[in-house]
């Protein structure tokens, strides 16, 4: 194709878009719900198939040894070289692309996630598929809406599509799609993407359908609340969920973050470490292999015994957080609903040795065990609900289940107050915003629409002396210093005057820093925030920081920013004061070691 014929398509193309915009958006959420829908059956069966290949009925037991050992040893390497984006869940990542990078997801990593996952979970590794299938539909949607040259709100809104169409996908729950990408990834169930999350999830459904049938996940058992009596047992399942889901994210974290602290050359090999425990386990007990969705039909349908249930709760709890924390390509999901089952279905056995006349079978309780801990974990409570009751087509267990999830959700929510995948992000050094945050910000001004730009600068090598004559210069009250590695802090007038009245002028600024945190705002965060922060830190600027990188600096806002904002016209600071005429609170503030905290979302 010629320069002048890509020239055409191009304008035409171009002039399609300003004239038709909603309508091209309709067609590409259509288009992509389709192509999620397929990708998402294509990555279940090669995954499935995969691990009937590697797990032969009656292969040697060593083989449960070896190949989850050498299938994170390759998976990590190839991580470590060429995917770096499509290690862990993919949920996170996928947020982090909304929130933090214009929402574009690579097609490197859309394909990196596809196959390097199915094959990390088809060599044994226990975590689930549908948190790597959210990032695929995600990336599928930003690859489609980019190459169609839509504008960065057009391939933000259709991310939330692409999620709904790979959860309808990967669980056959077009509902619970729907839930998940308005609840827990944009954090507002009246988003304005509504339209085009629920079309995409049902296109995707529809292709799953036409491919694989419409069989539910699960096949179960009719359920009944036997007695009443049995909602105090569901009431101790929620508390019990909620104190497990807490152990569980603290220990993901905890594993995570000492994985992190090691060296990056080491990355290529960290999932090794998963994978050797995983082995040794499932030399010893098999069922500790895989995502285990097999075993978890055993227990809803009273097929398993009380010890196994009891005993695979703790194995897959500590091969789970070593697997996710040393950086395997996997999701939570899956694990969540197995340890859910598992731990439901030894509260069941308990409860039905001990009164077997007015309790249901274990395997009732073993199916609100997994919305309970999904509850706990994932913190999406109406999702946790719609999507038992979509994979097991059973309504009549639906008051209980709401019972046992709202009770394990206030608990976590209580003990663990951040979500484990904005705590998961918070690691990276990406913050997410709040769904509060998200919900203001539609209403109110932004700091993003009133920040100035920070082009000027004062370099870390400068004296307190030299700092200040540039500062006055500048006719500024406060100026970024920057580092090495970006942001170090801010040097503001007052603080540079009362260090030279000090006999601190030769010092460099950063010898003089204060090493604790600095406050700081994001673009998305309202004004009302930006002055609050500003009242605790006692000053009158703040540094805006990306979410993606807190060390990355947007801009500058003042306070005369804001009052100017609200239409008030403030008398600008004398920058040439004398110290002991302006009290206040150091504005030096420093920014060192790892990412910079975000107390308010």
């Amino acid at each position: 194709m010629t320069e002048t014929t890509r020239g055409r398509i191009g304008r035409w193309w171009g002039g399609l878009l300003q004239r038709h915009e909603d309508h091209v958006s309709l067609a590409v959420v259509l288009v992509t719900g389709g192509l999620v829908g397929l990708t998402v059956v294509a990555f279940i069966v090669l995954t499935e198939k995969l691990a009937n290949r590697l797990f032969q009925p009656g292969g040697p037991a060593l083989a449960r040894v070896l190949i989850p050992i050498g299938g994170s040893i390759l998976a990590g390497a190839l991580l470590a070289r060429w995917f770096s984006e499509a290690r862990g869940s993919g949920v996170p990542q996928t947020k982090a692309a909304l929130f933090a990078h214009d929402g574009v997801i690579t097609l490197r990593t859309v394909i990196g996630k596809f196959f390097l996952t199915s094959f990390t979970l088809a060599s044994g590794i226990p975590l689930g598929r549908e948190g790597p299938a959210v990032q695929v539909g995600g990336g599928i949607a930003s690859v489609i809406a980019r190459a169609l040259g839509l504008g960065r709100e057009r391939v933000k809104a259709l991310i939330p599509a692409g999620v709904s169409a790979a959860v309808a996908a990967a669980f056959n729950t077009p509902l619970a799609g729907v839930l998940f990408a308005l609840e827990e990834l944009m954090g507002n169930l009246n988003a304005p993407v509504l339209g085009s999350v629920v079309l995409s999830s049902a296109a995707s459904w529809m292709v799953l359908r036409l491919v694989l049938g419409n069989e539910p996940l699960f096949h179960l058992p009719a359920w009944e609340l036997v007695h009443p009596a049995e909602f105090a047992v569901y009431a101790v399942l929620g508390l019990v969920g909620g104190l497990f889901s807490v152990v569980f994210v603290r220990l993901v974290l905890w594993v995570r973050a000492r994985f992190l602290a090691m060296p990056k050359g080491s990355r290529w090999i960290q999932p090794a470490a998963g994978g050797l425990l995983v082995g040794l386990l499932g030399w010893a007990v098999p069922e500790v292999l895989g995502v285990g969705y097999g075993h978890v039909g055993n227990a809803l349908n009273n097929g398993m015994p009380f010890r196994l249930m009891a005993l695979l709760l703790v194995l897959k709890l500590f091969a789970v957080g070593l697997c996710y924390g040393s950086g395997s390509a996997g999701g939570i999901f899956g694990p969540s609903l197995f340890m859910g089952a598992m731990l439901g279905g030894t509260v069941g056995s308990i409860a039905h040795s001990l009164l077997p006349a007015d309790t249901a079978p274990a395997g009732a309780y073993a199916l609100v065990g997994m919305g309970t801990l999904f509850a706990g974990i994932i913190r999406a409570p109406m999702t946790s609900v719609i999507i038992i009751f979509e994979v097991t087509r059973d309504y009549t267990i639906i008051v209980p289940l709401m019972t046992s999830n709202l009770i394990s959700f206030f608990v976590s929510r209580r003990l663990q107050r951040q979500p484990i995948y904005e705590a998961l992000s918070m690691q990276d050094g990406v913050h997410l915003p709040g769904a509060e945050v998200k919900e203001q910000a539609e209403k109110r001004r932004c700091v993003g629409d009133v920040m100035r730009d920070s082009s000027e600068s004062l370099p870390a090598v400068l004296t307190v002396k030299e700092a200040a004559q540039r500062l006055r210069r500048s006719r500024q009250e406060a100026l970024p210093v920057a580092g090495d590695h970006g942001l170090l802090g801010l040097a503001g007038i007052w603080e540079l005057d009362r260090l030279l009245a000090g006999g601190r002028e030769s010092e460099k600024l950063a010898d003089v820093l204060d090493p604790s945190s600095i406050p700081h705002v994001h673009p998305d965060q309202t004004l009302e925030l930006a002055l609050e922060r500003m009242g605790k830190a006692e000053c009158h600027f703040l540094p805006v920081v990306s979410r993606a990188d807190a060390h990355e600096l947007r801009g500058i806002i003042t306070l005369n920013d804001i009052l100017a904002a609200y239409g008030l016209q403030p008398r600008r600071p004398n920058v040439q004061r004398e110290p002991n005429e302006i009290p206040g609170k150091s504005s030096v503030e420093t920014v060192d070691g790892p990412p910079l905290s975000d107390d308010v979302p």
